[in-house]
């Protein structure tokens, strides 16, 4: 980990951050004792209201890290939004809700509510009603809820953009902009992202006072323990049958197959059906309530393949994930990174499988592979039909 770019290796514990009875009650529930090295940064910072810009890899404990400091913060006799949380995606602002909720479970009155799109604005509109110091949202849905003036920021003194890299490419924004505008009494703000990219730092030029720079690597210990495996085949008919046979014989109990499109999707879930497995799709045209409760469904271990498009690689905190498949190779390379991101969480062992059955796929995991410094190991099927490491 670096901070201000100084180096700190050192493992620090909650109780070394002197943080609240009820947060410590509420990680001792969950069996954590160290800090991660994101939150180690991060929280110190926070807690004393200064602006931040943190980088860090996928599954590293973000939530947490701005988190903490949004629970101790937060006085459960006020009635006036006082924290915001922007993220990019449903899916992410969910889990980020959930997660505050599990921290906060402990100190009665905090009220944090989730604004997003996909599902009807007058459920949301009602629990905005029930004065919330936690607003957790996408920025579409929270500038629909403010033209209706159903939500004030004027009093908000913490704001975060999780995934900030993320969520300005997705044209966002000028929304962030108008809101970051609107909270004349805002104290900090923190940019959370995988990458800092020009348009986050121009955001941080605007916005931020002298900001902390917290800087996580995907160095050994912080790079989630996956082990790679590159999967040639001669055709793209040949994906399926592998995938199955590699399920069943690694043993896996839960896996993610992600597909580059909706249509992809759709097919692959209902061939998975038809072999016996309890599979489904989610993708951008399945309703938002379907999507949550596929998602939910996974997370229980009903289902023991999850069949994704891109919009479930980033923001789905989804612990737990024995493997995943590249059914296709991605079209981006940050993708790969997130879509292989779903397994190895919580310092586990994770496997992923990429299928490349053309040349097109060869030339993308190449320069994947070169850019990304990671070690993927090539299996190949031999004439007597299995599979072997490629020296």
């Amino acid at each position: 980990m670096e901070i201000n770019g100084i180096e700190r290796n050192e493992s620090v514990r909650y109780e070394e951050l002197h943080l609240s009875d009820a947060v410590m009650q509420a990680l001792g529930k969950k069996g954590f004792e160290v800090a991660t090295p994101i939150q180690a940064g991060c929280v110190p910072f926070l807690m004393d209201w200064q602006d931040i810009v943190a980088k860090a890899p996928t599954g590293t404990g973000k939530t947490f890290a701005f988190g903490i400091p949004i629970v101790e913060h937060t006085d459960p006799a006020q009635t006036a939004v006082t924290t915001l949380i922007l993220a990019p995606t449903r899916e992410l602002a969910l889990q980020i809700r959930d997660d505050l909720r599990e921290l906060s479970q402990f100190k009665p009155g905090i009220r944090i509510t989730c604004l997003y799109g996909g599902q009807p604005i007058e459920k949301q509109l009602k629990q905005l009603k029930e004065k919330p110091q936690v607003v957790v949202a996408t920025p579409g849905r929270l500038m629909d809820c403010k033209k209706r003036k159903a939500v004030r920021l004027d009093r908000v003194e913490t704001v975060i953009l999780d995934e900030a890299d993320r969520m300005l490419d997705m044209g966002f924004i000028e929304d962030v902009t108008k809101i970051l505008d609107m909270m004349p009494q805002r104290k900090n703000l923190g940019l959370f992202s995988a990458t800092i990219s020009r348009e986050v730092m121009d955001i941080s030029w605007v916005y931020q006072r002298d900001p902390a720079e917290v800087t996580v690597r995907p160095v050994a210990e912080d790079r989630p323990d996956i082990q790679q495996y590159l999967v040639k085949l001669d055709s793209r008919e040949e994906k399926f049958s592998t995938m199955a046979a590699l399920l069943e014989g690694g043993g896996y109990e839960r896996g993610i197959a992600f597909c580059n499109t909706k249509n992809m999707a759709d097919r692959l879930a209902a061939m998975a059906k038809m072999q016996g497995i309890d599979a489904e799709a989610i993708h951008g045209d399945i309703q938002q309530k379907q999507r949550e409760k596929t998602l939910q469904k996974f997370r229980d271990g009903k289902l023991r393949l999850l069949v994704a498009t891109d919009v479930a690689a980033r923001g789905l905190d989804i612990d737990d994930v024995d493997v995943v498949f590249n059914y296709d190779v991605p079209d981006e390379q940050e993708y790969y990174i997130h879509r292989i991101g779903r397994t190895g969480r919580a310092r586990k062992h994770g496997v992923s499988y990429t299928f490349v059955s053309t040349v097109t796929d060869a030339v993308k995991m190449d320069q994947i592979q070169k850019n990304q410094r990671f070690d993927i190991q090539k299996l190949e099927f031999d004439e007597d039909g299995c599979l072997n490491l490629v020296e």
